[in-house]
């Protein structure tokens, strides 16, 4: 059960439908960002003729003013470059006051380039990564901007590049692709912007009940390909999951060893109980995830610990890499609240994975926490039951969905 792929930062599939119907669109693209700005470079946000429709490149006065620009070079059919310089004064209640100053690429004949931008959403769909490369030139005739867009892999060659408006500049798009930044040159006549893509890392999660549910869901908002495991179909359906990319219905261990696991891969483990746990922890803790998490107390991961190096299912080095307990220490009580704690501590390691930089979050500590009580329920087709842990039942005075989580600690 799958559902269209997400970009990272840009709407391409809505991009891609209004050039289909022939509709009137503008591209705002963030290309040159210095000092405190609302959003950096490579933010975007896609307009059409009724507003803003998707993305944003820092919201308040400056996409405002943008989207006021973005009607305008519409009607005109004429693309544009604008800068904005947000150092006005506090007391300037029209003015930003952020200190910083930004150029933005707004572009409006976007059919033109539809061939770049289709050949990167398939890229990424195959999770090959790859550089979207602009030229943008003004056209003395008509003053005008002519934007040229490329899309290509990193392994580009100079006669990929032969008889392209790009010949010449496959050093500075290996470049960009390596530092994982958008790019910006002054090339004469014009500039040259490099935007590296990379598919999302996927959230793997084993469990759809009540915590996985939440994690799915913030776990799309936190720019994660998101997949739901769980042998319940009641409970991996997609009214109760619509967050989620894709929604596995099998067996949890099996389908956790089938699935292929890659560093930019995370696993969260919260399934309905400890046996469950068990078999999907089994099944990736060889494996290099760039994370792996499971629910439960210390008591239960040292127990753990001890069964899988006695009977030489892991060494030692394979468990030191589980986190469990599960999630940064904020006194998580709510099926929410362990969620966000969840969340945060993916969001830490995927920076320290991604930029090498230091874990600025300490383990959870204490004992980790289970619902005492479903928080929200999801009815399928077929119809589902009530929602949640199948352990932990719901009092029949109080409809499934309508209460506050609480939690208990796990023995």
């Amino acid at each position: 059960m799958e559902r269209a792929y997400r970009p990272d930062k840009n709407s391409y599939l809505e991009l891609l439908a209004l050039i289909k119907k022939k509709r009137p669109a503008a591209l705002g693209t963030i290309i040159e960002a210095s000092g405190s700005t609302p959003q950096t470079e490579g933010a975007s946000a896609l307009f059409s003729s009724e507003g803003l429709m998707c993305g944003t490149i820092g919201g308040g006065i400056v996409e405002a003013e943008v989207q006021r620009k973005a009607l305008r070079a519409m009607e005109r059919k004429k693309s544009r470059l604008l800068t904005f310089n947000l150092a006005h004064d506090a007391s300037q209640e029209k003015g930003a006051i952020c200190g910083g100053r930004l150029r933005i690429l707004l572009e409006t004949q976007l059919e033109k380039n539809e061939a770049a931008f289709r050949a990167l959403l398939q890229s990424l769909r195959r999770r090959k990564p790859g550089v979207l490369a602009t030229l943008i030139r003004e056209d003395p005739s008509t003053r005008s901007l002519d934007i040229h867009r490329l899309w290509t892999g990193p392994d580009i060659q100079s006669k990929d590049l032969w008889k392209t408006a790009f010949s010449g500049f496959e050093g500075e798009i290996r470049s960009a692709f390596l530092d994982r930044k958008p790019y910006l040159s002054h090339q004469k006549p014009g500039m040259l912007y490099l935007e590296p893509h990379f598919p999302l890392p996927r959230l793997l999660i084993a469990g759809a009940g009540h915590i996985g549910q939440a994690v799915a869901h913030l776990g799309e908002l936190l720019d994660f390909e998101v997949i739901v495991i769980d042998d319940r179909p009641e409970y991996a359906c997609r009214e109760r999951l619509p967050s989620a990319d894709r929604i596995i219905v099998s067996d949890i261990g099996e389908a956790v060893r089938r699935f292929p696991i890659s560093f930019d891969t995370y696993i969260v483990i919260v399934t309905r109980g400890h046996a469950r746990d068990e078999e999907a922890l089994r099944a990736c803790i060889k494996r290099q995830a760039g994370y792996v998490g499971m629910i439960g107390s210390r008591r239960k991961a040292g127990l753990l610990r001890e069964k899988f190096l006695g009977r030489g299912w892991a060494a030692p080095a394979d468990f030191d890499r589980i986190h469990s307990p599960i999630g940064i220490s904020l006194n998580s009580q709510t099926v929410q609240e362990i969620a966000v704690s969840i969340a945060a501590e993916l969001v830490s390691v995927r920076s320290r994975n991604q930029f090498g930089g230091k874990d600025p979050f300490p383990r959870a500590q204490g004992k980790s926490s289970r619902p005492a009580s479903p928080s929200r329920a999801g009815i399928e087709s077929p119809p589902c039951a009530h929602g949640g842990d199948a352990s932990l039942e719901p009092s029949p005075a109080v409809p499934c969905g309508k209460r506050r989580g609480t939690a208990r600690q796990k023995k």
